[in-house]
């Protein structure tokens, strides 16, 4: 039986972009597919009890930044705690990866991409000319794939995400669905890794 995963996420999330490859890598070694679902937290946290990182008190903001150093240093990745672009409009990421996905190129690669823009890079991935030089990067069409994204029916996608990811449950990114169990945080992927091991 094919292994499938949900992933939830959307690009500018620092624990997504710290996530991401080793995610990649694990749903690989496992031969599991992965459903790439970006979705739009700004409607996801209303209902779940999350609060934008403006809203957040200072406490948390403050630990935010010793997890996210912890990680950085841990996983040795390039990561800019206070990216100069940070935070930015989710959607025009968010509805690129998922155009990437109805044209079938790559958007896992490009997800990864946009996030890596945005926390190593200091680059914009609201800004469209930032997208289109990312997406060009990438070996993509730039033109065609920022007017697949600009259309009805990715946003509709994109709608349909975001209330399945509150159907079920998600109140954070990165959450990563395996046979209808949860895991939130690319801190657990070492449990995900485990249950697509059983």
């Amino acid at each position: 039986m094919t292994k499938v995963v949900d992933y939830y996420f959307t690009p500018p999330s620092p624990w997504t972009y710290l996530g991401h490859t080793r995610f990649v890598e694990i749903a690989k070694r496992h031969g599991a597919k992965v459903n790439v679902k970006p979705v739009d937290l700004g409607r996801v946290f209303p209902v779940s009890g999350g609060l934008p990182l403006g809203k957040r008190p200072s406490q948390r903001l403050a630990y935010r930044l010793v997890e996210l150093r912890r990680w950085r240093d841990f996983l040795a990745l390039p990561l800019n705690l206070q990216p100069k672009h940070f935070p930015v409009p989710m959607d025009p990421g968010a509805l690129l990866v998922i155009a990437a996905d109805r044209k079938e190129l790559g958007a896992l690669a490009l997800a990864g991409a946009l996030m890596r823009a945005v926390w190593a890079e200091e680059r914009n991935v609201s800004d469209a000319d930032t997208l289109k030089t990312i997406a060009r990067e990438q070996g993509r069409n730039a033109d065609m794939l920022l007017a697949a994204a600009a259309e009805p029916e990715t946003k509709a996608i994109y709608d349909a995400y975001t209330q399945e990811a509150i159907d079920r449950g998600v109140f954070g990114a990165p959450t990563y669905v395996y046979r209808d169990e949860m895991f939130w945080g690319q801190d657990r992927l070492d449990f995900l890794d485990r249950a697509l091991a059983a």
